[in-house]
């Protein structure tokens, strides 16, 4: 997953580079400012990953639990 993070980042840091360097911008500023994308967009990614790793981890958990309690409850409804 950390690979496709990475490759997403640099992916918008090459397409930021392209659109800074047709603006007559001074080649430091054009590789400053695409950096600088490269790190938001990473980073903003990094976090979108781990949220909705966590989401579908706790929705995981949350039906394990209400499958384990069914057949708890089942499993005391057939003893009586």
């Amino acid at each position: 997953m950390n690979k496709i993070v990475l490759n997403i980042g640099l992916l918008a840091f090459f397409i930021s580079l392209i659109i800074f360097s047709q603006q007559n911008i001074p080649l430091e500023d054009v590789f400053l400012r695409a950096f600088a994308i490269f790190v938001i967009v990473t980073l903003m990614t990094g976090i979108l990953v781990i949220v909705f790793f966590k989401a579908v981890a706790k929705a995981m958990y949350e039906k394990a639990m209400q499958k384990q309690d069914s057949m708890i409850m089942g499993n005391e409804d057939n003893g009586k």
